[in-house]
């Protein structure tokens, strides 16, 4: 089976592509985590698990999730995580979590594909993330071979930086920029509610017709990048970048 958690499209994508390349199900984790929904998942023995990259590792809400629920059938899983250019030493913790479910770690690939956070970076123009997509092709295809051949994933780069990062910054990122505190919302929102709907922790809520932010923010940045009348801003990080979102490639 392949778990996906995706924030704007780019894991959704390649959870597709990698579950149709070897014909197994498909399950939407933003859905389950939405939910709070951890009844048992049969799996079967190989179990593929694509999530993007937060503060170079797996997102916290995806790690709590699994290792809520029970897996059940799972022998073997390999972990592939998009990214906007590394993954640090995301294959360390994911490894842990491997052990504290019982299963044996067959690897953590790594996929860069469009960024998306605006919070911080900006997203690219829609021909260079066309470009940036066809350049992820043939890794998301090793992926494919690799789980379909029941090999491991080569060893990912351990460098004193990646361990650094993903290390003693990722609680320190989490603490001091994954906050809802900046979002505002302007006089084109329309009062549609996809930021709602999209929200994988329910944080926002409509109130007199526009989204409010609670505290309970991942940092997806799902409702900014959805938003069809661009009427949600990130304080001035995000005035006059383009929004990124896979389906409008």
């Amino acid at each position: 089976m392949v778990f996906y958690f995706t924030g704007t499209g780019n894991s959704g994508y390649a959870a597709r592509r990698i579950a149709d390349g070897l014909g197994e199900p498909l399950l939407c984790l933003n859905d389950r985590i939405k939910a709070g929904d951890t009844a048992p998942v049969e799996t079967g023995e190989r179990l593929v698990i694509v999530t993007p990259t937060y503060a170079w590792r797996i997102p916290r809400i995806v790690e709590d999730w699994l290792l809520q629920t029970e897996l059940t059938g799972a022998k073997r899983a390999w972990f592939v995580m998009t990214c906007g250019s590394e993954i640090g030493d995301a294959d360390r913790y994911n490894r842990r979590l491997c052990q504290a479910k019982s299963l044996a770690f067959m690897g953590t690939a790594q996929i860069v594909m469009p960024e998306n956070y605006i919070a911080m970076f900006n997203a690219p123009q829609v021909e260079e993330a066309r470009q940036i997509v066809a350049r992820a092709e043939p890794d998301i295809d090793n992926v494919i071979a690799a789980v379909r051949d029941d090999r491991a994933f080569p060893p990912s780069r351990r460098r004193l930086y990646d361990r650094f990062m993903s290390g003693p910054v990722n609680p320190i990122f989490y603490s001091c920029f994954v906050k809802a505190n900046a979002f505002t919302v302007g006089n084109a929102c329309t009062g549609c509610g996809q930021c709602v709907r999209r929200c994988p922790t329910n944080n926002i809520t409509l109130q007199n017709g526009k989204p409010v932010w609670g505290q309970n923010c991942t940092h997806c940045m799902a409702c900014i990048c959805y938003c069809p009348a661009e009427a949600i801003e990130y304080g001035k990080k995000s005035l006059g970048k383009p929004r990124y979102h896979f389906e409008a490639l």
